[in-house]
């Protein structure tokens, strides 16, 4: 992916034949929290993206259908709008097309798009209400999509202190936060991979984080595309909002901001390969070379946090 310099975030772009109005938004609002999406009657993509926990759900690794837990800590949706592949693996290029899948996932919310549909033509509030934003009251899997999607765009977070600072205040940041910006792009390498206005650079990395072998294995990107390059590679989320959406990691397994930063700080996760892999096994994953000991003094990480939290 091609670096960029940090900026204030643009408008997100949106598809020609998805675009969104107010009362669009307001009908994805409604769906992504009707839990009559799944199959129980119970869960929303809500259950999973709380507004007041960052559009994520605070849990190390999510629960869905009959209580079964996922293997991947829920990613906040709030800068989904800017994302150019979604999902920890990028399975799903496009928020339309992204909206429908955990609905179709066994252990999430183990229904259908088109069984979704069905339930909701039996609310005379919901026909006409898609009546009014697409001039039909069929309800279509593809209405659902864009509908979702609409609102997911909506969710780009308002201007912030960093935003001002970026804008010209200089005052809008204090000595520490000061010193944590000039830390996250020099010494501490943060800007290799979390560049540009959305403080992402949207590829994917392996953090060593993969649990090759074991019980725990996921070996992200590899999974999608099958290439031997892609093994345990996961896709770099954005750190706006990083605050509020603890635990990290694609399989939350750090609890805390400090433990992230102690995490790169030691040069991430370094497992060595076995000496004798079965002939059947998956490829396993290299070291990503951007992962290196970086020798930063508690001060120093604790001013990059404070940093963190002005995103």
């Amino acid at each position: 992916m091609v670096w960029q310099e940090l900026a204030p975030l643009p408008p997100v772009a949106v598809p020609a034949d998805n675009a969104p109005t107010p009362a669009k938004v307001a009908l994805g609002q409604r769906l992504f929290n009707d839990p009559r999406l799944s199959r129980s009657g119970q869960i929303a993509c809500a259950s999973c993206h709380e507004r007041d926990l960052g559009f994520a759900d605070g849990r190390r690794v999510s629960f869905g259908h009959d209580r079964q837990p996922g293997r991947r800590n829920a990613p906040s949706v709030a800068m989904a709008g800017y994302a150019h592949h979604l999902f920890w693996d990028g399975r799903a290029a496009t928020l339309e097309e992204q909206a429908l899948l955990p609905i179709a996932d066994p252990k999430e919310m183990a229904f259908s798009a088109g069984e979704a549909a069905s339930r909701l033509r039996d609310d005379a509030d919901y026909r006409r209400q898609f009546a009014a934003v697409f001039g039909d009251d069929r309800i279509e899997p593809r209405q659902l999509a864009q509908a979702i999607a609409a609102f997911e765009r909506s969710l780009a977070p308002a201007r912030n202190r960093f935003d001002r600072f970026l804008g010209g205040r200089s005052a809008a940041l204090d000595d520490q936060q000061l010193r944590g910006l000039h830390l996250f792009r020099t010494r501490a390498g943060c800007m290799n991979c979390h560049n540009g206005p959305a403080l992402t650079d949207n590829g994917f990395h392996n953090l060593g984080l993969h649990f090759h072998g074991r019980a725990r294995q996921d070996l992200g990107r590899y999974e999608i595309t099958g290439q031997p390059a892609d093994s345990g590679r996961f896709r770099t989320p954005s750190l706006r909002g990083v605050a509020d959406t603890a635990p990290y990691m694609h399989n939350g397994v750090l609890p805390r901001l400090d433990a992230v930063l102690q995490f790169y700080n030691v040069g991430g996760g370094k497992p060595r390969a076995p000496a004798h892999l079965p002939a059947d096994a998956a490829p396993f994953p290299q070291p990503d070379p951007l992962l290196q000991p970086l020798g930063l003094e508690r001060d120093e990480l604790a001013a990059i946090e404070a940093f963190l939290r002005t995103l």
